[in-house]
């Protein structure tokens, strides 16, 4: 029985409801980091993807610094990059583990300028940053971060804080009591020199052990708010867990009583720091770059931790630990992480200098590097002289794909409605792989001229391809309409996908 397009379509919406609701994505980019799009996967699977190395970022070359430093944040203020970390030596004179800045261009290249803020080591030409008063700022706690809310001032656009106990005790890496912490906020117009804001924002939980370290801020495109997102100590049947939080406010003064972050159906793990950014090509969508830690699993033996010079602080040998980053996603307004990868996104690696505590570290922040690949920062070596920052890189979207062997596979989303008039893929294929697309209404039906049979062979690998049929690319009439997409692929993976207002896959401005 042949169908004509219009009696197809009135189908489809008319099966919609029995189908369930479609999921609106408009003109929004898609990562395949999760499984809101996919209904079903036939020889075909998600697959997690590994960076790869990109040097050296920054290493330990400076009097001040010692081997508790530590990578905090990474942002990019329209001019430079500016990297945050904390210097801490174990010389009890200057146990303070104050804030560092360095600065770059490119990412790859970076410079510790010389602020003459903070005196250390009896020098002068740190790069400590600092507040009016020159104190050092920002240690253990600490976090700055950029407030890209449209309108800020740009004097007040650099942000800073670190906890504080309500009692006003100060917050001190070996006292930190249990009972409810403030944030207190600064501002910078430089990036160098804080100062204090007035009145400050209301930012309490009485979460146990909260604030304590790896702490991200952001204002979300996606919510139009700001969001908060914080570690805090969860006494689960008696075990403890480092775990995340997390807290939103319109008008960054008032902020929402905290929502603790749910996993799903997965084991619970400790996460030390989470790194949630929203992602830059897709707003709506936020990847935690979480460092992973696994206290007690120790790896290294004494001889190893001897040979690698693994110091001590304070009596704490850090060899009983390991850790890694792993990969959780969140949508906005969501008060869960989405686990669809178990698996270590970036391993420890060859050699004893990984394998010990409260290394392999991500930094916050994720940026593009290139038209085609992203890049983000990682702490290494953790309490040795060989310590370091390194810059790891990864295709645009690459952190996950729909991944078919060379013998194919299949992939169904979900019902789905979207604006625009042409689907622009991210993908890659070997050289005897292929993906084809269908285009399919809310019975599963194939719609005329848009099967796979009438979609030539997608070859290759490229960040934006739009797709093609024998028609041609524009399906501008389907927009709005409930409709299924069905990818057909042979040794190849499927990153993201876009539906675009023009059909050379790019938007209009």
């Amino acid at each position: 029985m042949k169908y004509s397009l219009s009696a197809l379509l009135l189908c489809a919406a008319s099966m919609t409801a029995h189908a369930g609701e479609p999921v609106e994505i408009g003109s929004r980019r898609e990562l395949f980091v999760d499984r809101l799009l996919i209904d079903r996967l036939e020889n075909a699977t998600l697959k997690l993807h590994e960076p790869v190395s990109g040097g050296v970022a920054i290493e330990r070359d400076k009097p001040w610094e010692g081997p508790a430093n530590f990578g905090a944040s990474v942002l990019w203020d329209g001019e430079r990059y500016l990297m945050y970390y904390r210097a801490m030596t174990l010389n009890k004179d200057d146990h303070t583990g104050a804030y560092c800045v360095a600065t770059s261009k490119d990412g790859a290249t970076w410079t510790k300028p010389e602020l003459g803020l903070v005196e250390r080591a009896g020098r002068r030409d740190t790069n400590l940053i600092a507040d009016e008063q020159g104190e050092a700022r920002f240690s253990w706690s600490g976090m700055v971060w950029l407030d890209a809310r449209p309108g800020v001032p740009k004097e007040a656009r650099i942000k800073g804080f670190y906890s504080q106990p309500l009692s006003g005790e100060k917050h001190t890496a070996f006292k930190d009591p249990a009972g409810p912490k403030r944030l207190i906020m600064f501002s910078s117009a430089d990036g160098y020199t804080f100062r204090r804001m007035d009145p400050q924002p209301e930012i309490v939980s009485k979460l146990k052990n909260c604030f304590d370290g790896g702490n991200t801020m952001f204002w979300s495109e996606a919510e139009q708010q700001y969001v908060l997102y914080y570690r805090w100590y969860d006494n689960v049947w008696g075990k403890g867990y480092r775990t995340i939080a997390r807290t939103t406010s319109k008008d960054f003064w008032h902020w929402s009583d905290p929502a603790p972050m749910t996993y799903g159906d997965t084991p619970r793990e400790q996460f030390y720091t989470n790194n949630t950014v929203p992602y830059f090509r897709a707003p709506h969508i936020y990847l935690a770059l979480a460092a992973r830690f696994m206290e007690g699993r120790r790896v290294i033996t004494d001889d190893q931790a001897e040979e690698i010079g693994l110091k001590t602080s304070h009596g704490h040998f850090y060899g009983n630990d390991c850790a890694d980053a792993v990969l959780l996603t969140s949508r906005s307004g969501s008060t869960q992480y989405d686990r669809a990868f178990m698996e270590g996104f970036v391993r420890p690696g060859i050699g004893a200098s990984n394998w010990v505590s409260r290394t392999n570290y991500p930094l916050t922040g994720i940026f593009p590097c290139g038209p085609d690949r992203i890049m983000f920062f990682i702490t290494r070596h953790y309490m040795q002289d060989s310590w370091h920052i390194e810059r790891l890189l990864l295709r645009t979207d690459g952190f996950a794909s729909v991944n078919a062997p060379w013998s194919g596979g299949q992939v169904w989303t979900k019902l789905l409605t979207f604006s625009g008039n042409a689907l622009s893929l991210n993908y890659g294929t070997s050289a005897a792989g292929s993906i084809r697309v269908e285009i399919q209404d809310a019975a599963g039906r194939p719609l005329p001229g848009f099967s796979a049979d009438d979609c030539p062979e997608i070859i290759g690998d490229e960040i934006d391809r739009t797709v093609q049929w024998k028609g041609g690319s524009d399906i501008g009439q389907f927009a709005g309409t409930p409709v299924r997409l069905r990818f057909v692929l042979r040794d190849a993976d499927l990153f993201s996908l876009k539906f675009n207002d023009t059909t050379d896959g790019k938007d209009l401005p």
